[in-house]
């Protein structure tokens, strides 16, 4: 009885005993399943390095740079790859991957016999889940235990991903012939054009490739030196075509497509446009990675030939004046977009170090900066267009500036002394600056690496800085802005920012229509004949290693720059004559390749006025002025004062002098003379430009009805400190010099009370302080008329 029951003990537990493996067998998978599907998810595409298209503005390929891996690497996403070319990989590589869980062991099987068993080639037999598992993870296949971590890894992707993201994933890392990779870069490189935009032969020719990259990738040269698909890649697209019309029995028009020789680019032949352009972006990527393959730059390639080609035919012409290389910088004010930039004369020529980007290289800006001192005194009241400042011999406390020609032109304009580039009035207008100083506003408008205030003086007027090509840019478009200084923009996704006012909008307008008046060049030529508006300044640094034009154009802003990058001087980089026909050569280039040139709508600041004034002075005319124009005028701003330049002298009839007295019609006349300080009139002596001579009226006691100018004093300069050496103080000499009114024969001048000397009207004073201290000095004319400077001396050992 107890056998029995132990019998029917053991029949139930074999009859339960299936059921307990299944399940045991089911826990097993599930719990497999799980591991796998919560395991972290291995990334398809992390610390897989990416290629970066650089496109200019409307989408033209400007360079594909290569991934970190020197590998060319682009993701695409599928619904943005060609259907036929999906179609066409699938029927090559994996007609069932859809039905599969990521191996086919039909397909194994037939792979191992193939290889193992019948002698035959080697037969993969993997799936495109396989292949990218191999691609993803590099692993060696060609063994059974490579094959069989393949499998797994091919299950753990199946697991993980969709189809979907399987297929695109294995499309973006697919070998496709040397360094590489992905049909994105594929069709980028060997069709020059998108993925999505691939025609059935160019889809099936990338289709076949994967399979032996390195073998079928070789291309056939032609009688054309045209390269096209080798003989083993046109073989293999033949046999998949033919599987593919097996399928599509009802497009036969593809016959005679896939008969027609199809061309295949290498990527030696990839573009390398705007190289200096294209590197800062990429360098710029570097640094916020965040921005993506993709880099749409604000450039626009037609507008960067029509730069290069112009520097690089003025360049031919000028080899033998030495000029050998150049920079040249196009920038829209609207935008602020970059359109061209050409860095150097040629980026691959090592003798003029062509890989350097000339417009980001600091380099003396010469007069470059004129127009901005100018805008400043507009802003600070000092002067207005037409104020006449003295182009004399001056020195300003130890600087004595000289102009580039060596000579003097006596009483000049603001705008012609602007135009004309004359030194002195620029540094005499550059000392009456307030707040801020010249020095203040480049700091605010973005001047890198600026020394101290001290380090520059007065000669940061004439160039004795150094600025980049982009941040003159800048500058210059800030004239064109109304006085904001606004970021330049690389790439079309910098935002456009407003900027910070920097100047008002009255001195940006009227410091433009100054620099209109600046002539071209060649003003009797053909292209001169055409007008356009251009405001543009010339300038060129000390001992002629840089020679510049800077200016606008309609829209946008022209820099352009000649010179060597290792600083070498050449006699011939002068502006006007080296950097101007460059300039103007490319305004013509623009104005016949028929771009935009007209100015934007732009409103007439409203506080500005056209006010007449006398011509020889500049100022507001009195009764006696014969000739007046018109100029620029901001009211609250612009200097107001009435003109003394010319006054009326009464003279007897019979003797011709002076007279003092009631004026009496019958007996005197009234007869009107030009009066200008002693240093302009000695210019105009020495220029032989004939002024009369006012009469002297030393006489008449002072009875005569004007009271003419006093002195101004130049010298000793006003806020300056004086030092003298405790050993050696009489090397401290000072000149003391005065500008007077043309009635003036001699000068006196004072120390407190003391009286120092005198000297003839024009000269200068020598003055040796006897101690340090605080000194008051006055200069008193033979008139009675006076001015005061207060100077201080210190004692150094």
């Amino acid at each position: 009885m107890k056998g029995l029951s132990s019998l029917r003990r053991g029949l139930k537990r074999w009859r339960w005993a299936p059921a307990v493996r299944l399940l045991v067998a089911l826990i097993a998978v599930a719990a497999a399943l799980s591991i796998v599907r919560f395991y972290p998810r291995p990334g398809l595409a992390d610390a897989i390095p990416l290629s970066t298209v650089v496109r200019d503005r409307e989408g033209r390929l400007l360079r594909l740079a290569l991934a970190s891996d020197q590998r060319y690497r682009l993701w695409v996403p599928l619904e943005q790859i060609s259907p036929r070319l999906v179609e066409s990989v699938m029927l090559q590589e994996d007609a069932w991957f859809y039905w599969h869980p990521g191996f086919n062991p039909i397909s194994l099987v037939r792979g191992a016999w193939s290889t193992y068993g019948s002698g035959e080639a080697r037969v993969g037999g993997s799936t495109l889940t396989m292949q990218l598992a191999r691609l993803r993870w590099r692993l060696q296949t060609r063994d059974i235990r490579g094959k069989l971590v393949q499998i797994a890894r091919a299950v753990q992707l199946e697991l993980c991903y969709s189809k979907r993201e399987i297929l695109e994933a294995y499309l973006n890392l697919a070998p496709y012939g040397g360094n590489i990779e992905g049909v994105g870069a594929a069709s980028l490189i060997y069709y020059r054009k998108p993925a999505s935009e691939l025609t059935l032969p160019e889809s099936l020719a990338l289709a076949v490739l994967p399979q032996a990259p390195s073998r079928r990738g070789r291309l056939a040269a032609r009688e054309d030196d045209a390269y096209y698909i080798g003989a083993g890649l046109e073989a293999a697209r033949a046999r998949l075509y033919a599987r593919w019309r097996d399928s599509h029995p009802s497009d036969p028009a593809q016959d005679a497509l896939l008969r027609l020789p199809l061309r295949l680019r290498s990527a030696r032949e990839l573009p390398y446009r705007a190289p200096h352009l294209a590197d800062r972006v990429l360098a710029e990527r570097a640094w916020h990675p965040q921005s993506g393959p993709e880099l749409t730059t604000t450039l626009d390639l037609r507008l960067q030939r029509l730069l290069e080609e112009r520097v690089r035919n003025y360049l031919r012409q000028g080899r033998s004046r030495g000029l050998r290389n150049a920079s040249a910088m196009l920038v829209d004010t609207r935008d602020m977009g970059v359109r061209a930039l050409v860095g150097s004369a040629d980026y691959f020529d090592a003798s003029i170090q062509g890989q350097v980007n000339g417009t980001a290289a600091k380099r003396s800006p010469g007069s470059t900066l004129k127009p901005f001192i100018y805008a400043l005194a507009l802003d600070q009241g000092v002067l207005h267009p037409q104020t006449v400042l003295r182009d004399v011999p001056s020195a300003f406390g130890p600087y004595t500036p000289e102009n580039f020609d060596g000579r003097f032109m006596g009483p000049v304009t603001a705008t012609e002394a602007l135009v004309r580039s004359r030194n002195i009035p620029a540094v005499y207008v550059a000392a009456q600056l307030k707040q801020p100083s010249f020095y203040d506003f480049l700091r605010q408008a973005g001047v890198s690496r600026m020394a101290s205030r001290d380090h520059y003086g007065l000669a940061l007027v004439l160039g004795g800085g150094e600025v980049t090509m982009e941040e003159l840019a800048r500058m210059y478009a800030m004239l064109g802005n109304d006085g904001r200084l606004r970021a330049l923009r690389w790439r079309q996704s910098d935002p456009e920012e407003d900027g910070a006012r920097l100047l008002s909008a009255e001195a940006a307008f009227v410091t433009r229509d100054m620099l209109r008046h600046n002539p071209r060049p060649d003003a009797g030529s053909q292209s001169a004949s055409r007008p356009l508006p251009v405001a543009w300044k010339t300038g060129t640094s000390w001992a002629f290693r840089d020679a510049w034009s800077a200016g606008l154009v309609g829209p946008y802003v022209l820099v352009v720059w000649l010179g060597n990058f290792d600083g070498a001087s050449n006699p011939a980089l002068i502006g006007v004559e080296a950097a101007a026909p460059l300039f103007f050569d490319i305004v013509d280039g623009l104005q016949a390749a028929r771009v935009d040139l007209a100015e934007p709508a732009r409103q007439w600041p409203l506080n500005l006025k056209r006010v007449e004034v006398c011509r020889a002075s500049g100022d507001l005319p009195n009764a006696w002025c014969p000739q007046r124009g018109t100029t620029w005028f901001i009211p609250g701003k612009s200097p107001i004062r009435i003109s003394t330049v010319h006054r009326a002298v009464i003279v007897d009839n019979a003797t011709g002098k002076p007279v003092c007295g009631r004026f009496d019609p019958a007996t005197m006349r009234q007869e009107v003379y030009e009066f200008w300080p002693s240093d302009l009139a000695q210019v105009f002596v020495q220029a032989g430009i004939p002024r009369r001579r006012p009469p002297a009226g030393h006489d008449c006691g002072g009875a005569q009805d004007w009271l003419g100018s006093a002195p101004s004093i130049t010298s000793p300069f006003r806020a300056t400190r004086y030092t003298m050496r405790l050993s050696h103080p009489e090397q401290l000499s000072l000149s003391l010099a005065a500008t007077v009114d043309a009635d003036v024969s001699r000068l006196y001048w004072f120390v407190g009370n003391t009286f120092i000397g005198s000297a003839e009207a024009g000269k200068a004073l020598a003055w040796t302080p006897d101690r340090a201290g605080q000194f008051r000095l006055t200069a008193v004319d033979d008139h009675g008329r006076s001015d005061e400077r207060e100077i201080e001396v210190a004692v150094v050992k």
